[in-house]
């Protein structure tokens, strides 16, 4: 028995309420926008500076009992991750500890580092400290610009992969669409005061990745009907190519969010963030791509009277370059 989410065939008219969901759209955005930057993003230690020690055992790490033993120095934002290497031999057991800095001073302080490794001692009389390293405010300032500039590239790279491929219009709806995508994620963020590291860049990163994916296909089943209906109202055209694709677009999500769900749930802190960004950029570019991409296609039109170019089909000259 196949599993179906929606009809095969289906013929919901998709802009019926097309002012409301694009205003709805909208406002969000600027809500975000607002929460940005009045609540602030709450950075983690790779953008505000701290300090990195690496420890060595012959005994397996234990992240609970380091956590537990650490939390009575209460030393604020803590991350514990356990490092993996095929290089490593046996008996050699790796993590990473990361703290951020404390109140006004660039890094963790000597006696702090030392209060540190006592505890751990405690907890694994085998624990060695082969490296620590602070990473000032300096290093996290040019870590947010270049957060930002790989994020505004990735987005820039789409639109000229777009325009290219069909035509501007078709380019404009889908960066309007990675940019509610984006915008909404951050937003989220900083409502909720999640922490934001380079994780979260990385799943901002995939989310364009798999928005524009889901946009792509949607736009083009719209250059195939555009083609095969040239007398259909664009609106119709859009309406059919979104029913078309929408059992491949829903299905696709629903699974992909089976799997960020069980993360959430088993993968545990270390990931959770990632995830939970990832969670919440598959729905809102689920729903930007058929709610807000189609919808600025319809209202910035299409050229229709392709004869005149003697190509017989939509797009730009490179619309077939990989056929």
């Amino acid at each position: 028995m196949r599993l179906k989410l929606v009809p095969s065939n289906t013929s919901w008219d998709f802009f019926k309420f097309s002012h409301i969901s694009l205003g709805a759209s909208a406002l969000a955005m600027v809500v975000s926008i607002v929460l940005v930057f009045t609540m602030g993003l709450n950075f983690g230690i790779d953008f505000k500076g701290g300090t990195t020690i690496r420890t060595e055992s012959s005994q397996p790490v234990d992240v609970g009992a380091y956590r537990q033993a650490i939390s009575a120095l209460d030393l604020g934002d803590v991350s514990i991750t356990e490092v993996f290497d095929p290089s490593f031999g046996p008996g050699k057991n790796v993590a990473q500890i990361r703290i951020q800095a404390q109140g006004d001073a660039e890094s963790v302080t000597p006696e702090t580092i030392a209060a540190l490794e006592q505890a751990l001692s405690a907890v694994d009389p085998s624990i060695t400290f082969p490296s620590v390293e602070s990473v000032g405010p300096k290093v996290s300032g040019e870590l947010v610009t270049s957060a930002a500039i790989a994020v505004s590239l990735s987005i820039l790279a789409m639109l000229v992969y777009i325009w290219l491929r069909f035509e501007w219009q078709f380019g404009l709806g889908a960066v309007v669409a990675l940019i509610h995508d984006v915008t909404l994620t951050m937003g989220i963020f900083a409502g909720l005061q999640l922490k934001f590291d380079l994780a979260i860049i990385a799943a901002l990163l995939t989310i364009v990745g798999y928005s524009v994916n889901d946009t792509v296909v949607v736009f083009d089943r719209v250059r195939e009907n555009l083609r095969k209906f040239k007398k259909m109202a664009l609106k119709d055209v859009l309406n059919l190519s979104i029913n078309e694709t929408l059992s491949r677009t829903t299905m696709t999500s629903f699974t992909t969010l089976l799997a960020l769900i069980a993360l959430i749930v088993l993968g545990g802190d270390v990931i959770r963030g990632f995830v939970f960004a990832m969670t919440w950029g598959i729905i809102v570019g689920t729903y930007s791509s058929i709610f807000v991409a189609a919808n600025i296609l319809l209202m910035l039109g299409v050229k229709r009277d392709w004869s005149k170019e003697g190509d017989g089909g939509a797009g730009t000259q490179f619309a077939n370059a990989e056929r």
